[in-house]
């Protein structure tokens, strides 16, 4: 069992292959992971709405609604917007892995798969979930410093001035640098989801990051209707 809570880890499977649920589910009980298997990808997403999981494992090819969109959905929403997800591709479906970690699939395996190595690539993913690092009070992206303490931007040195909102976005790419933020997620940690902001309020925002720090122009990635995130490496 991972961690040192005494409630063993639930995972949620979204397969429709009888035999890989059952190979799956095997193995992660043995290693005392409490496991919901469903075979359909609307039920799926309705089970991780009602009950977030600790982990969640999801074929791409699934009858009622697909891979790709539950994790669009699961990403958009704040209450499971970092539940980690390891994606089940097809041998040859190299469009759909990319596609996947677009939408923020954490990890992905190609069938057919050890079922080994997907007990280590849980286990990896949850010890990440439960012992984050540590929040620094400095992010470096290439030659732009974020100071929280200071609350204060450089570029090679020279301060950029930004708006509290403005640093607030700033901060959240840069601790989440690599991974898809929604436009949701950045309102719930930026706006705190005031009511008279709007989604496309983010937007201005970015584009305004942008032509303040023109580093920024190619490093932010706009992913197409689902929102935002900044290339891992800077």
């Amino acid at each position: 069992m991972e961690g040192k809570s005494t409630m063993p880890k639930r995972i949620v499977i979204i397969e429709d292959e009888a035999d890989i649920v059952g190979l799956v589910t095997h193995y992660l009980e043995k290693e005392g992971y409490r496991v919901t298997a469903v075979r359909d990808g609307a039920k799926g997403l309705q089970q991780i709405k009602a009950e977030p999981p600790d982990l969640l494992i999801l074929d791409i090819m699934l009858p009622e609604m697909d891979g790709l969109e539950i994790c669009r959905r699961v990403r958009a929403d704040s209450k499971t917007a970092v539940l980690p997800i390891i994606m089940l591709t097809a041998k040859g479906e190299e469009t759909d892995r990319v596609v996947g970690l677009e939408m923020g699939a954490d990890d992905y395996l190609t069938k057919p798969f050890s079922p080994k190595e997907l007990v280590a690539r849980v286990k990896a993913l949850l010890r990440r979930a439960e012992r984050p690092e540590a929040a620094p009070d400095r992010h470096v992206y290439g030659d732009l410093v974020l100071d929280s303490v200071r609350h204060e931007v450089r570029l090679k040195g020279r301060e950029i001035v930004l708006t509290a909102k403005e640093f607030g976005l700033l901060e959240q790419l840069l601790k989440n640098r690599g991974r898809v933020l929604t436009r949701d997620v950045l309102l719930d940690r930026v706006w705190g989801y005031e009511a008279d902001v709007i989604s496309r309020t983010v937007d201005v925002h970015i584009r305004r990051l942008r032509e303040k720090i023109p580093l920024l122009e190619d490093a932010i990635i706009t992913v197409k209707s689902l929102g935002y995130k900044l290339k891992d490496a800077g």
